[in-house]
């Protein structure tokens, strides 16, 4: 199929939000190299604005809580896309439920290749023991190594970023005020294990707030979070919670201007990462070796939790899984060290 330059390649990412963010470098890759190429990405609706601007693509909503639940619903999910022409299918998610579509795809002569994740190699990095630190692929590596299957040939290299937005008016007055260089927090994650302690990062916040140059937005979902958000927008002035105000899609719109976002290894850093903007992760029990530093970010950025005294760091690739103890990890992360990196990227003295 690549040979031609043309067909229909359908796209397989039901979750989750950051691992579909990691996509979006390698599908501007793909459709710069063979812009004949159509392709339907396969994905839950809260994802469909993060695709949505790459050429080329359009998403197809998988109701998998709905009418595509269970094997009966993939089923008809099945039809519905076997429908659309589909040539060749790359499963970028490789769990249960498209390990189930792959077996409809292969029994109709679909040819389809599926994301191998290294969990064996993930599973020894995050052992319990000490070892040397040896990097794993990177994701979007792994993501481009699907259509390279398919025969599609291409490099991925930093310049595959989305656009910035352009902000509409209410939007560009409320949370860029003039003369300010913005810079977004998100504080938090799925899993205990990478949550930079709260004490910490409201000094970190108070000592941003404090420079007079510097706008900060804070992003974050649930009630318990915002509630937090909240409360340091109420004690530091130029400091702004987004969480709970604006559509996902305005959030896009402001996360693609700021000028650096400070995030824990979480969605919100991935989704900087593809509109090209300075992402400092501060990492847990995880670490940038799994594979999962945002997209074209320095190691300069990658501001991890002391190996010397918590030494079998990584102990999770999600979070979830930490030794006693470990739950102390990003204490040895100083405010100070983030701040001085906020200061280089912001170019203030």
């Amino acid at each position: 199929m690549a040979k031609n330059r043309k067909g229909h390649i359908l796209v397989i990412r039901l979750s989750a939000m950051g691992d579909v963010a990691m996509t979006v470098p390698v599908l501007l890759a793909l459709t710069e190299k063979y812009p004949d190429l159509k392709i339907t990405f396969l994905t839950k609706p809260f994802f469909a604005p993060i695709v949505s601007e790459i050429p080329n693509v359009g998403v197809f909503i998988a109701d998998v809580k709905g009418v595509h639940k269970g094997a009966l619903g993939l089923w008809k999910l099945f039809k519905q896309l076997r429908g659309m022409d589909v040539d060749a299918v790359a499963d970028l998610h490789n769990v249960l439920r498209s390990n189930i579509l792959k077996i409809f795809f292969k029994l109709n002569g679909i040819p389809i290749e599926q994301l191998d994740k290294g969990r064996k190699e993930k599973r020894e990095l995050t052992s319990g023991k000490i070892k040397e630190l040896n990097p794993l692929i990177p994701m979007y590596l792994r993501y481009q190594s699907v259509f390279k299957r398919h025969g599609f040939e291409f490099p991925v290299h930093n310049v595959h970023i989305l656009e910035k937005h352009r902000l509409v008016a209410d939007l560009g007055s409320s949370f860029f005020p003039k003369g300010k260089k913005v810079v977004g927090i998100a504080p938090f994650a799925a899993f205990s294990g990478k949550i930079y302690p709260l004490a910490l990062m409201e000094i970190l916040i108070s000592e941003l707030a404090a420079m007079k140059d510097v706008k900060i937005l804070l992003f974050g979902g649930g009630q318990k979070e915002r509630t937090v958000l909240e409360d340091w927008e109420q004690q530091y002035a130029g400091c702004t919670s987004v969480a709970g105000k604006l559509p996902f899609k305005a959030e896009l719109a402001l996360i693609s201007n700021l000028e650096v976002m400070i995030s824990m290894d979480s969605a919100n850093g991935h989704l900087a990462a593809m509109y090209g903007v300075p992402v400092i992760t501060l990492w847990g029990v995880t670490h940038p070796a799994a594979g999962f530093a945002p997209f074209g970010q320095s190691v300069e950025n990658q501001i991890v939790s002391n190996r010397k005294e918590f030494p079998l760091i990584p102990t999770s690739v999600y979070g979830n899984k930490f030794p006693p103890g470990y739950d102390q990890v990003m204490k040895t992360i100083s405010p100070e060290q983030i701040v001085k990196r906020v200061r280089q990227i912001l170019i203030i003295d």
